[in-house]
């Protein structure tokens, strides 16, 4: 790790005040250059109130730039585990470049993007994932993804690779301990029938946390929710509607919407991604055909798909769409209830929410529709939710190599032959806390999006 002193502005431009972050060797002497106050001599975890300055060797003078807070923390304990400070001073452009210019005068160099959490993660100040975090929380849009960010923060998901690996390495060690031994051939230190037991466990155990990236990579982009429907039944109205803004063109005309438009809103803290389709209807009009065909592929990539008609629709209709959702949350919405009796709808034991989407009705009874779809209740109940490509992809390489280790004790293999497998899960774990990132490029490639001031 480079041993350079690096700052940083660590807020947005423009606003009432900033902070610039110093961390590093030389980070107390560089500030104390600025500033009277000697961060060497005071308690660690202070701040103080001083003048931030520049000495004008041509007058022998020294300006005064800004009034300033400064705030002092020593190594091991601060963000980075090295000795840090943070200066908070007005927001001004010239003020904030002039300090950072300073700083640069004194030794410090500045920061690359993501910097101060790398230093932190390579100080075990975090591991890896908690590093990540970092990120997930600056970008939550909403309470899911903000929760989900500060659990791993906490370390939440560590613990339960640690509570995996502790199995895993137990295992793995009493099956070497046999190959010490393997001069007296029916000598087992590990029973098989145990083995076979806790191998499934922790398969079952890795496979659910793979299979909450779904949901939570969804959390983090929007949930997709299709609005599908045969033309003038009230599509764009009822995006309208959700979304309180007039976002698309509402016309009596058929076929007016040719294209998806998405906009997101969110629904009790989770952020829902609305796609307005093209309405369905045979048509020789070969753009509004590419539209139909984006209709269906829209229903195809959503999670949740309301289903919206004016008038009841056939059972070919029915089992059509039904087939075409077969894996997703179909809410059938009737719309228009103001102009129709609503209780007249036979749709073959399928539920539908009554609304009209012109005045407003039933608009909160669907938007808990909407939010009850996405099973959000069942997602509290889970120990943790995965939102990384790069944790997910770890997960699926360590749940390979535990099922084979289960397909090995089916088939009596060698102990050799299972600890290798055993062996490659533990090292894949270790890859999401970072107990197998070695090289700079990796590291490089995390952090490389993180903002300059983290």
């Amino acid at each position: 790790m480079s041993n350079d002193t690096i700052c940083a502005l660590a807020t947005a431009p423009g606003g009432a005040l900033g902070i610039i972050r110093v961390s590093g060797p030389d980070a107390f002497v560089a500030v104390s250059s600025l500033c009277s106050v000697r961060c060497n001599a005071v308690a660690a975890n202070t701040i103080h109130y001083t003048h931030l300055v520049e000495y004008d060797a041509a007058s022998q003078h020294q300006n005064i730039i800004d009034e300033a807070m400064v705030s002092v923390f020593k190594a091991p304990h601060s963000y980075t585990g090295e000795d840090s400070v943070e200066i908070s001073c007005h927001g001004s452009r010239y003020i904030l470049n002039k300090v950072l210019e300073l700083l640069i005068q004194h030794g410090c160099r500045m920061a690359e993007p993501g910097e101060f959490t790398q230093r932190a993660f390579l100080n075990g100040k975090m591991d890896l994932s908690q590093a990540e975090a970092v990120a997930d929380l600056i970008a939550s849009t909403n309470k899911a993804t903000h929760d989900i960010a500060m659990s791993q923060l906490r370390g939440h998901f560590s613990s339960q690779l640690a509570q995996l690996r502790e199995q895993l390495l137990k295992l793995t060690s009493l099956l070497e301990l046999e190959l010490d031994f393997s001069d007296h051939e029916d000598l087992e230190f590990a029973d098989r029938t145990e083995l076979s037991s806790i191998a499934n466990k922790i398969n079952k155990h890795i496979t659910q946390l793979a299979h909450s990236f779904e949901i939570g990579n969804a959390l983090k982009q929007g949930i997709p929710v299709a609005i599908v429907g045969k033309t003038n039944v009230g599509k764009s109205t009822l995006l309208n509607r959700l979304l309180k803004d007039d976002r698309a063109i509402v016309s009596d005309i058929h076929g007016t919407t040719r294209d998806t438009i998405e906009d997101t809103m969110d629904i009790q803290g989770v952020t829902f991604r609305f796609i307005d389709t093209a309405g369905i209807r045979q048509t020789t009009d070969q753009v509004e055909q590419i539209g139909i065909e984006r209709t269906f592929q829209a229903i195809q990539k959503a999670r949740i798909v309301l289903w919206l008609i004016d008038q009841q629709p056939s059972t070919k209709e029915i089992n059509e769409l039904t087939e075409r959702t077969n894996n997703k949350k179909l809410i059938i919405v009737v719309n228009k209830i103001d102009k129709a009796d609503n209780n007249s709808y036979n749709l073959l034991n399928h539920s539908f929410v009554a609304i009209s989407a012109k005045h407003g009705t039933g608009i909160e009874t669907l938007e808990q529709a909407i939010y009850e779809a996405a099973d959000i209740a069942t997602l509290a109940d889970s120990d943790f939710i995965v939102t990384n490509a790069r944790h997910y992809d770890a997960l699926t390489r360590a749940q390979q190599s535990i099922q084979r280790v289960i397909d090995g004790l089916q088939m009596q293999l060698s102990g050799d032959l299972l600890s290798e497998d055993l062996r490659q899960a533990l090292d894949t774990l270790a890859e999401i806390t970072g107990g197998q990132i070695t090289t700079n490029e990796v590291l490089g490639n995390i952090f490389k999006n993180f903002c300059v001031g983290k």
